[in-house]
């Protein structure tokens, strides 16, 4: 295949079978309608019910093949099951997005460490558990894979209003990425995280909307945003199926900040 004749071959991943965790989330949704558009076999997993049977439904009617799980990835045992339930499903595994993960707010002192240590374990323990679980796998296929992590720009910068856990998970999630990237990359397998800004979703609705509260915050924010705007669920997709293709084989230990210029400044 000669790519410099047909260079949009690199990111054809349509058959390709994508393991997606946190799929009724916000990121998690924006991942599994890319990559259904693209043609990918989905495994979804969310611990959500009604909102995994709906972005399940939304995949199905875009043509995509759809396993639902209804799960939270919590701990070994739960990790490897999702792994061979999608080996069961379609026969392998290509791609592993985790987009499952949690945030808790408070300022250091009104924080109990077990809310601290909740928060590692559904952004950092989990990640590496499913990591584990894919990478065993994809050695096993013998032909690399992709698995991409969801970090953030707070994986590289602090925050001053109760952002201790959350910034100590993202930074955690980071260094995952940079170890396994140096660590599989004799396999094929490419271990790479998006990491992004504030993006519209669900949980971000309010600071889109036209209220002086909302405007005082954008506003704020926007001072360190070259780009000049929030972020939009497509501006995710190009990162994403860069990532998941083999357009990206040569990238692997990388953090992608999707955030307009935030972290450059």
């Amino acid at each position: 295949m000669n790519v410099m004749v047909n260079p949009l071959s690199m990111f054809d991943v349509r058959g390709d079978v994508a393991l997606i965790t946190g799929a009724s989330g916000a990121f998690g949704m924006v991942a599994a309608r890319i990559l259904a558009g693209a043609g990918c076999k989905l495994v979804l997993v969310a611990g959500n019910q009604a909102a995994l049977d709906e972005i399940s439904d939304e995949c199905r009617g875009m043509g995509a093949e759809v396993t639902a799980i209804n799960t939270r990835p919590v701990d070994e045992d739960t990790c490897e099951g999702l792994v061979q339930q999608a080996v069961q499903a379609y026969g392998r595994l290509d791609i592993l997005v985790v987009a499952s993960g949690m945030n808790k707010v408070a300022l250091i002192n009104d924080m109990a460490p077990g809310t601290f240590q909740s928060v590692m374990d559904a952004n950092v323990t989990q990640s590496w558990l499913l990591a584990r679980a894919a990478a065993g796998r994809m050695k096993a296929q013998g032909e690399g894979g992709k698995i991409v992590l969801v970090s953030s720009a707070r994986g590289l910068l602090g925050h001053p209003a109760g952002y201790t856990a959350y910034c100590a998970s993202k930074a955690a999630t980071d260094g995952i990425v940079k170890a396994l990237g140096c660590e599989l990359g004799p396999t094929g397998i490419t271990v790479n995280a998006i990491a992004p800004t504030v993006f519209r979703s669900p949980l971000t609705a309010w600071m889109f909307e036209d209220t002086d509260e909302a405007k005082a915050v954008r506003d704020g924010f926007l001072t360190r945003v070259p780009k000049g705007r929030l972020g939009e669920p497509e501006d995710l997709a190009g990162p994403l199926l860069f990532l998941a293709s083999k357009a990206s084989d040569f990238y692997t230990g990388h953090i992608l900040y999707a955030d307009g210029g935030y972290t450059a400044g």
